[in-house]
């Protein structure tokens, strides 16, 4: 198919999944496989899809049935945008997992229901190429690409979203009539303001995406090998420990203004540190633990720039950490990255509120006294309280901030405030303590991060609602603006085209104008 291409009337597929329904034994995995417990639907039916022409089936029934849609791939979405009470119908494609090179495209065709694993695997085994894209294995390209996507080689490649050259999405038009239609970033492609919008919008907003097209700008030729950037040679991760009995409040200050002053000093994509990646894990207190872990694609550089990166951290700390390097493949890297963090021993059945920042700048003096007082807290029994804060900036910062609906283009930082809890009856004060942390974090503009100086709003990736309440948000920006920035009224318009019913809709959704 041409990616100018729009497919006509929708076909019956024989093949077509089935309603699976409550009396269905799948029904229970299907309806409630997601990734944070602290959300749970219960629609109707779920519509398990293996192909586009199913996918505009299910969605043609529940609009002539006027039932409530959403999609899901990966299951990782971090709020109940998917396992809303009000979705009647939730179309699943996890079934839709291929990974192919297209010769007519002269790009990978990637269906949206492949994990980051099977993508990261297939890429490498069969090309030797690989998309700078998310971190876990286990998340599903499908929602995952279309808010722009950041991952452990962002800072060296840019963001999954600038390597998307065409997309197929399942649209409804005005009439009610769904049908798939093929967009791409070129030029002449009529549809080209569709293709945009996937490459930053957010899930939910314009239809259902069934297959993704990936050729780096620039790319040319027919080498499939050419067309992406070359997986790493090897892996080089770190894990570095402080212990909290060594950090007292001057130290934890020290430690936080050295990582933030590696930020903007390596923030550009020619810096040093460009081909390195690091999450600093700033546990609470009853953890036991300050952490950071971390990686270098930089070859036979790698442990040099690392213990540079890791010596300016610890600069005047005053307190003693261990460090333990080890190499890898990239392929044995991608598939099991740090599984503490990404495959921990009852995190399936976990809650979780995440409320996260792009930032300009380094944290100021108070927000490290803010970041430390709600760390060491002992009113408060919060054992999954963290505040994280990993490198940014590099390769992302060489794209215009209208390129693509990415908006966030200058940042060095992204930190996220997080909570995660196992029994319901404890939610309550873990969320209390996440949403304090945030607002005081954030207390000069609002208690949320607006764009400005400092700050640079939020990524759309890991939506909160609470932008959107004004008990929360109280800095008079809207919460798009906090995820779109200028972008939004464009993609109001894409909305309008291309969704004009609204079909596709949940709390953070793109509004018509």
């Amino acid at each position: 198919m041409s990616a100018r291409t729009e497919a006509g009337s929708p076909r019956t597929d024989q093949a077509a999944a089935g309603r699976i329904g409550p009396d269905d034994p799948r029904y229970a995995d299907l309806a409630h496989r997601g990734f944070n417990r602290r959300f749970r639907g219960n629609p109707d039916y779920v519509r398990l899809v293996g192909s586009t022409e199913q996918v505009v089936q299910a969605v043609q029934e529940a609009v002539r049935e006027d039932l409530r849609v959403a999609v899901r791939s990966g299951g990782h979405c971090l709020e109940g945008l998917v396992a809303d009470p009000a979705v009647r119908v939730l179309i699943d494609t996890c079934l839709m997992t291929g990974v192919a090179y297209d010769p007519e495209m002269s790009a990978f065709v990637v269906e949206a229901g492949t994990t980051l694993g099977e993508l990261y695997r297939k890429l490498f085994l069969g090309w030797g190429v690989t998309v700078p894209a998310g971190e876990s294995p286990d998340i599903g390209v499908g929602g995952h690409v279309l808010g722009g996507a950041f991952g452990f080689l962002c800072r060296e490649h840019g963001l999954a979203a600038d390597h998307l050259y065409a997309v197929e999405v399942v649209t409804v038009d005005e009439a009610g009539t769904a049908r798939s239609v093929v967009a791409s970033r070129e030029p002449s492609d009529p549809n080209r303001e569709l293709w945009w919008a996937h490459t930053g919008g957010g899930g939910g907003n314009f239809g259902i995406v069934t297959r993704y097209w990936f050729r780096s700008p620039g790319a040319r030729g027919t080498d499939p090998a050419s067309l992406l950037p070359p997986a790493p040679a090897s892996i080089l991760t770190f894990r570095v420990g402080w212990s909290w009995d060594e950090l007292d409040e001057r130290a934890f200050a020290r430690l936080l203004r050295n990582h933030g002053e590696w930020c903007e000093r390596n923030a550009g994509a020619d810096a040093p540190g460009a081909k390195l990646f690091s999450i600093l894990f700033l546990n609470r207190r009853q953890a036991g633990k300050v952490e950071l872990r971390g990686l270098s694609t930089a070859g036979p550089d790698a442990e040099r720039l690392c213990h540079e990166h890791l010596d300016a951290l610890n600069q005047g700390v005053g307190a003693a950490c261990t460090r333990q390097l080890e190499t890898s493949t990239w392929l044995r890297f991608a598939l099991n990255p740090f599984p503490e963090l990404f495959r921990a021993p009852g995190a399936e059945n976990a809650s979780f509120k995440m409320k996260d920042a792009f930032l300009r700048r380094r944290f100021t003096d108070r927000q490290i006294e803010v970041a430390h007082h709600f760390l060491t807290r002992t009113d408060v029994d919060v054992p999954g309280g963290m505040l994280g804060l990993a490198t940014y900036g590099g390769k992302v910062n060489t794209v215009a901030p209208d390129a693509t609906a990415s908006a966030q283009r200058d940042s060095i930082l992204t930190t996220s405030c997080n909570a995660g809890w196992m029994d319901p009856s404890e939610a309550e004060r873990n969320l209390g303590w996440v949403r304090a942390l945030y607002r005081e974090l954030f207390a000069d503009t609002g208690g949320v991060p607006a764009p400005g100086e400092a700050s640079d709003g939020a990524f759309i990736n890991h939506p909160d609602a609470d932008l959107a309440d004004p008990r929360w948000n109280t800095s008079g920006v809207p919460w798009h603006t906090l995820y779109y920035k200028d972008n939004y009224p464009r993609l109001q318009r894409v909305k309008a085209r291309w969704d004009p019913r609204d079909v596709f809709r949940h709390a953070l959704s793109v509004r018509l104008p």
